[in-house]
């Protein structure tokens, strides 16, 4: 397998809790916690079927997007649309099996599961309001 060049960072208020729930939620694995000098969590590497995303926590004042959204009219607006805004997108395996997992571990569904011309794929918020998709290959 060739090594992942492009490695997706998000940012959490809690990134110990948001990492948890990515596992339990989403089907990542943890594979690497790091902490600062007073014990806070600063970055988990997460891993799902060979990719790879790291959440952090870059500094107390960071607001996530929907705590962000309760303040700011714009970022409201931002989240009206269900597509993805600052997000990533997940190519798994089987995308109805992964979506009924989402919205059983208590995900913000955004879109149900769609196809179009090249894949299958839904929308999702996960505990801090990040943009997920995830998204099945369709044909060859």
């Amino acid at each position: 397998m060739t090594e992942q060049r492009v490695i997706p960072m998000l940012a959490y208020e809690d990134a110990s809790r948001a990492a948890d729930w990515i596992c339990k939620v989403f089907g990542f694995r943890e594979a690497e916690r790091f902490h600062d000098g007073v014990g806070t969590v600063t970055d988990v590497v997460l891993e799902l079927d060979g990719g790879t995303v790291i959440v952090g926590h870059p500094s107390d004042a960071y607001q996530g997007p929907r705590r962000h959204a309760q303040a700011c009219a714009l970022a409201r607006q931002w989240l009206e649309t269900s597509y993805i805004v600052d997000g990533v997108v997940v190519y798994i395996d089987d995308v109805d099996t992964h979506f009924g997992r989402s919205k059983r571990g208590g995900a913000k569904i955004l879109s149900e599961p769609e196809s179009n011309e090249r894949q299958r794929q839904y929308r999702v918020e996960d505990l801090e309001g990040h943009r997920w998709m995830f998204a099945q290959r369709l044909g060859g």
